[in-house]
């Protein structure tokens, strides 16, 4: 018989999940550095759990490309530069 009592096991804590579209499908945040959208974070759908390369972005007068500042990002946002208007 033992004298001390067992104690419960801790639960384990989730690892965290990127925020997902109704639809189920991972996104990140999209903060966009420099270029006419300057300032703007819009969510982008990730691809294979990582942010997408380039993403096209509407704007007032047609779009913009912007691309990964750094090909190394973690976390639930990514930094993306302008490249051209497409």
């Amino acid at each position: 018989m033992s004298w001390f009592a067992k104690r419960p096991e801790p639960e384990p804590t989730p690892s965290p999940q990127p925020p997902a579209k109704p639809g189920g499908v991972p996104t990140v945040m999209a903060r966009l550095d420099d270029g006419p959208l300057a300032g703007r974070t819009i969510e982008a759908e990730t691809i294979e759990g990582r942010p997408p390369k380039t993403i096209d972005v509407a704007a007032d007068d047609g779009a913009c490309r912007y691309c990964l500042a750094q090909w190394e990002q973690s976390g639930e946002s990514a930094a993306y530069t302008f490249l051209y208007r497409v």
